[in-house]
C-alpha cells in the first residue's frame, strides 16, 4: 500500500473500520433513488478507493445487492452505510460521511440530478435555530455517547454497548 495519503473511517458503533491509502477518486454526491434509500437521506456522498489501497481494519460489513451490478456494504450492528461496491471493479466507493475526517474530501461533481430534491436551492435560506445546544444538554450527550470516536482504537468496543 502507498503511504502518501491515508483516510480512515468506519461505522457509528465501531464494529467495522477501514483504511484507504492514496487519493480518493471522483468524490461526488449521488442523488439517485437507490442511494437515497441506502443512505436514508436525500443524497449519498461517495468517493473511490483503489482496492489495492483499501483494507478493512476491524470487522466485516454486511452486504445488500441493490441491483445486479452493485452491492452496498453497511454495519450489521448499527446500520451505518459504508460502501458502494461494483464487484470486479478495481475500486470500491466509500461513503464520505463514514470517514473520520469527512470535511477533508470535498465533492467535485453531482450525479443523477434528475432525482435531486427540487427545493435544495433554498436550503441556505432556511432559518437557523436561534439557540445552540445548552452546555447541560451537550454535557449529557457527551457523557452518554455510545458512538465510536473518529479515529482508530486499539480495541472495540471501548466500553459496554447498549
Amino acid at each position: 500500500m502507498s503511504e502518501t495519503k491515508k483516510q480512515t473511517g468506519g461505522c457509528q458503533c465501531g464494529a467495522v473500520r477501514y483504511r484507504a491509502r492514496g487519493e480518493l477518486g471522483y468524490p461526488h454526491i449521488c442523488h439517485c433513488r437507490m442511494c437515497q434509500k441506502a443512505a436514508g437521506n436525500y443524497f449519498l456522498p461517495l468517493a473511490a478507493a483503489m482496492r489495492e489501497d483499501f483494507e478493512l481494519t476491524r470487522g466485516a460489513p454486511k452486504w445488500f445487492r441493490s441491483s445486479d451490478l452493485v452491492r452496498r456494504g453497511f454495519c450489521g450492528d448499527c446500520g451505518t452505510p459504508l460502501f458502494y461496491d461494483i464487484p470486479g471493479a478495481d475500486f470500491i466507493n466509500i461513503t464520505l460521511g463514514s470517514l473520520d475526517e469527512p470535511d477533508a474530501v470535498k465533492p467535485v461533481m453531482q450525479s443523477s440530478t434528475g432525482r435531486k430534491m427540487s427545493w435544495f436551492h433554498a436550503i441556505d435560506n432556511l432559518p437557523v435555530e436561534p439557540q445552540p445546544e445548552t452546555p447541560d444538554r451537550e454535557n449529557a450527550i457527551a457523557a452518554s455517547n455510545h458512538q465510536h470516536p473518529d479515529h482508530d482504537t486499539e480495541s472495540w468496543p471501548l466500553g459496554e454497548r447498549p
